[in-house]
């Protein structure tokens, strides 16, 4: 019989697309307050793999990932989830996005770092989703393998492409300072 461990701690990111970068700065706020200090950032950087988010949120989308500072429990995944989907509705009703011509003006995908892979949350369930409890599911979008990320048939184009793998690896070597402190 196996060992009942309890799960390493993990380091939890937000990857953020909007229209408007002027939302990404209202959300690191927001999201500061909920989940901690965040001690990592991508550069903001247009987001063409897929016109897939255009009918709610419209052309020109940008895209940019925060880290935050604290660890957390992956079993947090699914509440988090809820947290960043609350944040997104609140920005939405907000008199100030009225102003906005979509509908939604701010997409904000939690996921978490370990050292093997890069884990998304998802209200969507489909076969290569686990479900996570909280009507949340969760999907390993990247690997990491032979010192680089890895996706896989499945992973969506934008972070099989690669070109959030910088970022990623400064999160992932962030996460093992934290894990081995010298």
């Amino acid at each position: 019989m196996g060992q009942i461990t309890p799960p390493h701690l993990v380091k939890l990111i937000v990857g953020m697309l909007s229209p408007d970068e002027k939302l990404f700065t209202w959300a690191q706020e927001e999201m500061q307050m909920l989940w901690g200090p965040i001690d990592i950032f991508s550069e903001i950087m247009p987001f063409t793999q897929t016109s897939y988010y255009e009918k709610e949120m419209g052309p020109g989308l940008l895209r940019k990932f925060v880290g935050f500072e604290n660890l957390i429990d992956p079993g947090r995944l699914a509440a988090i989830k809820h947290d960043s989907n609350k944040l997104e509705e609140q920005y939405a009703q907000n008199p100030a996005s009225q102003e906005q011509v979509v509908q939604r003006p701010i997409n904000l995908d939690p996921g978490y770092i370990d050292p093997s892979k890069l884990v998304l949350a998802t209200t969507k369930n489909y076969s290569h989703r686990i479900y996570i409890g909280q009507s949340m599911y969760a999907e390993a979008t990247l690997h990491y393998h032979k010192g680089s990320w890895q996706s896989w048939p499945y992973t969506y184009p934008d972070y099989a492409s690669g070109a959030y793998n910088d970022f990623f690896n400064q999160v992932r070597q962030q996460l093992m300072s934290q894990l081995h402190p010298e």
